[in-house]
């Protein structure tokens, strides 16, 4: 696999095969693996990427992620009845999930400048902001935390945790 991707990249041409191996290798190395693959697949860019392109990739859809279910919760303020404390932890939740995005955002310059231990950090503390979120639906027993955003809390959190896993294979 090593030797075709120096090939590759010495001569001139890429073969999408050969990427579409490490598309498959690096995914197996980590927590979700079908996950990583059906990702990296959808996005025609990974078929030229190398590994810390892949990451750069997954972390761009992470992002996305977040800053989608922000502003998905913004918009609940605005539907939402008038309990002011559901309007409260949404706002909180809403925050929590903009300061995940500004995390991942961070890991970008941290993968671009190859910092692949504060990268780790800031990808790991995106993967974590939305437990606050959690947190602040339980501080008040009568609100029911909505499956709408535990899925995406999930979805967050396992595409973090496929970022981790390749972190941990790029070494720092």
């Amino acid at each position: 696999m090593e030797i075709g991707l120096m090939v590759s990249y010495r001569y001139g041409f890429q073969s999408p095969m050969i990427f579409a191996g490490l598309i498959q290798t690096t995914c197996k190395t980590t927590k979700y693996a079908d996950l990583c693959v059906s990702i990296l697949h959808s996005d025609p860019t990974s078929l030229n990427s190398d590994t810390k392109g892949l990451a750069l990739i997954l972390i761009r859809v992470a992002t996305a992620n977040a800053t989608a279910t922000s502003t998905f919760l913004s918009s609940q303020l605005l539907t939402t009845t008038n309990d002011t404390t559901l309007k409260t932890v949404l706002k909180e939740c809403s925050h929590m999930y903009a300061f995940s995005g500004d995390a991942l955002r961070a890991s970008v310059q941290d993968f671009t400048s190859e910092s692949y231990d504060y990268a780790y950090m800031h990808v790991m503390a995106a993967a974590d902001y939305p437990n606050a979120c959690l947190n602040a639906f339980r501080r008040y027993p009568k609100l029911i935390y909505p499956q709408a955003i535990a899925s995406r809390e999930d979805e967050l959190k396992h595409i973090c945790d496929v970022v981790l896993g390749m972190i941990d294979h790029l070494g720092f």
